[in-house]
């Protein structure tokens, strides 16, 4: 019988972090039914909301970033993150971890640090082809570093990477509706459609994009299932559905014809492994641009298309609508990114979690 363990997960900050942590949660929970697991996350942050509702317990950090420009927040930044030590000593004595889990975000930070300082085993899942700041600074004392992309040795220890991919939530791979079904479960049409994801906050220059082509996407018969954030709304009629936040990933991606999304590598990840055809356009507001390194990772396969943000008001739907009349480039795209899927990465990163415990 398998002896009971204990686990601290931390990041967040956007659904990026915050989905394949508990990607791993759950998979350590199923290993490990009896280990205690916890989650460190960011105050305000919206991991303080999905992580409770995926059922996990946690714990916030008074901490945020640093801004590149002057600003009171960053005189403030010294404070929080002496709390946030403190604070993580004091989480880390409590819970006695076996091993300490980052996945990137200003929490990560913290709680790494001292586990790290405590000799307690570390590992870090980056999941872009840039990494954070955080998990640059927290890569020379972590254990062992897994990673969705090749090349990262130009910012890691060689012998500590092992590339693994980046985890997804398993409903989206077990999902077994056909595309018709999803589409009715969203009360959509039974004809050509595109899901629209701006990420877990939304995108404002697609959701641009998107409103001042809503007449032409109905003109050529093309529906959209539009996840637009909670900071926008549109008053024009939609032929399809709009709606804030899609909680069920799974049916959209079935409903999907086309995947139309900025190019964070958790969602990079999940349209790999489910071969979603999909046009990129990489968030310009990101550190060393690393969406754009992230989709030309694809790109470069031909198994994704690019529209840069500045260009996607004229050109996104343009090349949308081209696609969608292109059955064989629809096709092709799907076979080559499904290619490049790691569906199984979460199991290949709790084994190498099991084997910081064993050593």
């Amino acid at each position: 019988m398998k002896p009971k363990l204990s686990f601290l997960i931390s990041g967040g900050g956007t659904g990026g972090h915050i989905f394949p942590a508990i990607a791993i949660g759950k998979a350590l929970q199923a290993s490990y039914p009896d280990a205690h697991i916890k989650f460190v996350g960011a105050k305000d942050k919206m991991e303080m909301q999905k992580v409770p509702e995926a059922g996990f317990d946690i714990s916030g950090l008074w901490i945020s970033g640093i801004d590149r420009k002057l600003s009171m927040r960053n005189f403030v930044f010294p404070f929080k993150l002496i709390s946030s030590i403190f604070k993580s000593y004091g989480i880390i004595k409590k819970n006695k971890p076996d091993a300490v889990i980052g996945v990137g975000g200003f929490a990560s930070g913290p709680l790494l640090f001292v586990a790290n300082l405590l000799k307690i085993p570390t590992l870090v899942q980056e999941q872009n082809s840039y990494p954070g700041i955080t998990n640059k600074l927290l890569a020379s004392k972590a254990n062992k570093i897994c990673v969705a992309f090749d090349g990262m040795e130009r910012f890691f220890a060689k012998d500590k990477i092992v590339i693994t991919g980046n985890p997804i939530r398993e409903q989206l791979l077990t999902c077994q509706k056909t595309n018709g079904q999803a589409k009715a479960h969203f009360e959509l049409q039974d004809v050509p459609t595109i899901l629209i994801i701006g990420g877990s906050l939304g995108a404002r220059t697609i959701n641009q994009a998107i409103e001042k082509n809503l007449n032409l996407l109905r003109e050529q018969g093309v529906q959209i299932l539009w996840q637009t954030g909670k900071s926008f709304t549109t008053t024009k009629e939609v032929y399809g559905k709009q709606t804030a936040f899609i909680t069920e990933m799974d049916m959209a991606y079935k409903a999907a014809d086309l995947v139309i999304s900025r190019a964070g590598a958790s969602s990079l990840s999940e349209l790999s492994a489910l071969g979603k055809a999909c046009i990129l356009v990489p968030s310009p507001n990101v550190t060393e641009d690393h969406q754009t390194k992230n989709a030309m990772a694809l790109v470069s396969k031909n198994a994704a298309e690019i529209v840069k943000d500045a260009n996607a008001e004229q050109d996104l739907i343009p090349t949308a609508l081209n696609l969608m009349v292109n059955k064989t480039k629809l096709a092709e795209l799907e076979k080559n990114i499904l290619s490049l899927g790691r569906p199984n990465a979460t199991d290949a990163i709790i084994k190498e979690i099991e084997k910081l415990i064993v050593d």
